[in-house]
């Protein structure tokens, strides 16, 4: 597989999401954000976390708008794989890549703790390396997670199967408590965890590593 990290001005994440992705077997480029094209061959974009452009205005509303933004969306049309985390969640959600918003925590508190995940679908390419039902523990670290949704839009949601993740317990505000979600054709996903800092037993475990396992062992195979 080959996969390109985005790095905006105040992303955080990007040495992490790259090495994530390396030790489960991708061949990471990286891109900077006023690029404005993907590597050739490119299979996976990845979009970090971190305060994209300072996230002085929407998280991750002016990231929608940068250089790389069109082949961005243009690659999630082909049918390419995306996955955005935390600010990248964000980030595709301006890019109208995925449904709802990300707004303030509930309580406008700043959280940052592991905190354990319900899998919800396993049918796609990302989660095909866990059960359905099953616990893992991910850390999040996050001011603007609380993901919200229409009840029309979290029915189609839950009809469909597109929810990735859900929070064990109520953690910011979310609802339904939903962590990530997927697009209609389970080809981007975004979630607010950090799976790139559970994917390392070095780094207190690696839950997360089974999801870039997964992704990658589900690309090639195809």
């Amino acid at each position: 597989m080959k996969a390109a990290v985005i790095t905006f001005p105040g992303s955080n994440c990007d040495r992490d999401l790259a090495v994530a992705l390396e030790q489960a077997g991708a061949d990471v480029a990286r891109v900077w954000h006023k690029d404005e094209a993907l590597p050739a061959g490119t299979d996976l974009v990845a979009v970090p976390g971190g305060f994209s452009y300072g996230d002085y205005l929407r998280c991750g509303a002016i990231a929608a708008h940068s250089p790389i933004a069109a082949a961005l969306r243009d690659h999630a049309a082909r049918g390419g794989y995306v996955i955005g985390i935390c600010n990248g969640f964000q980030v595709l959600t301006e890019l109208r890549l995925l449904p709802g918003v990300l707004m303030r925590n509930h309580g406008l508190t700043y959280l940052c703790k592991p905190v354990e995940l319900r899998v919800e679908a396993v049918d796609t390419a990302f989660t095909a390396g866990y059960q359905a039902g099953q616990r893992i523990t991910v850390p999040i670290a996050h001011h603007d997670g609380n993901y919200q949704i229409d009840a029309e839009g979290l029915a189609r949601l839950r009809g469909e199967g597109r929810v990735a993740f859900s929070y064990a317990a109520p953690v910011n505000g979310s609802v339904a408590d939903i962590a990530g979600v997927f697009s209609d054709n389970r080809r981007v996903l975004g979630m607010m965890p950090h799976p790139e800092r559970a994917a390392d037993p070095a780094l207190g475990g690696n839950d997360g590593a089974v999801l870039f396992r997964a992704l990658v062992g589900q690309a090639v195979a195809a």
